[in-house]
């Protein structure tokens, strides 16, 4: 059984070549897999391995760079390991944004457990706002959400702009941080009802029962598992290899999904040559099965 840790901390982070080099080293010879982030402005990852070799990692990011606890971080367990290989990677922010803030512009009287959200989010003038992109909506969202059909998060600020300030808003992300930096922005703007879920869909999903949600669908996760259910329990959608989008029992039974070729999604998009290409992937992975091994293109577990 494997751990899997979400995190994200705003904390002033110098040396970044440096700490980046040591952390790839730390995570290799740990057993660690995953992606971590790091920026001037902070760190954000997911990583996973066993218990003990998480706990390990994050006691040491913690005394690296020299803060206590993170701004927000979830569990959950899987029965194989999610991640493929360790990243650590130098960015200009941890979540792009254009728009580089200080711990202490943290807007905390904004934050949410999942019990007050739901009393907000079933107000009918609350401007309920999915901050995620459009793929990650379509999978699970909660009832009566607004996406903005954003692909990039840096083109976000333009549909925040449209917004009435006198409107309460409530916002949410998977984990926490695309809202934590689009508070800060309204804020700034002159926003006096700002809301976010605390812990993101994650924290709500792993705390609030079933029976009391009004989440619909499933969260997709940006790790081999796909997507999770209420209790953090693996989902039922996944990965089409030919456009990397997820993909739904339904969408399987489609006439234009084909193991390891193409889905719905991107059927009509993709060219013959690149089926072709796709196929030839797939029946090596089928080869590889077939004498117990895992091919080298083989991205899915479950």
């Amino acid at each position: 059984m494997f751990k899997v840790f979400g995190f994200y901390k705003f904390v002033q982070v110098k040396s970044l070549k440096k700490n980046k080099v040591f952390l790839q080293k730390f995570f290799i010879s740990n057993h660690i897999r995953g992606t971590l982030i790091i920026a001037k402005e902070g760190l954000n990852g997911t990583i996973s391995g066993t218990i003990k070799d998480i706990d390990k990692t994050t006691k040491k990011l913690k005394s690296l760079f020299s803060f206590k606890q993170f701004d927000s971080s979830n569990e959950s367990k899987s029965k194989f390991q999610p991640f493929h290989k360790p990243k650590v990677k130098i960015k200009k922010e941890i979540v792009p944004m254009n728009l580089t803030i200080n711990p202490k512009e943290r807007n905390m009287n904004s934050h949410l457990d999942p019990k007050d959200w739901n009393k907000l989010i079933k107000n009918k003038k609350t401007h309920i706002i999915d901050t995620r992109k459009p793929f990650e909506y379509k999978v699970g969202t909660f009832k009566r959400s607004v996406n903005p059909n954003v692909t990039n998060f840096r083109d976000f600020p333009k549909y925040l702009n449209k917004l009435k300030k006198n409107k309460p808003v409530a916002m949410f992300c998977t984990g926490g941080i695309r809202c934590e930096k689009t508070s800060v922005y309204l804020k700034k703007k002159g926003f006096k009802n700002i809301y976010q879920l605390n812990g993101g869909i994650l924290n709500y999903l792993n705390k609030i029962k079933k029976k009391e949600s009004l989440w619909k669908g499933e969260c997709f996760v940006f790790d081999n598992r796909i997507s999770l259910k209420h209790g953090l329990k693996l989902g039922s959608f996944s990965m089409c290899s030919g456009c990397r989008m997820p993909i739904s029992s339904k969408d399987k039974r489609s006439s234009k999904y084909e193991e390891g070729v193409s889905c719905p999604n991107c059927y009509d998009k993709s060219t013959e040559t690149q089926k072709s290409r796709f196929r030839m992937r797939q029946s090596q992975i089928y080869k590889a099965k077939q004498t117990g091994k895992k091919h080298i293109f083989q991205k899915e577990f479950k």
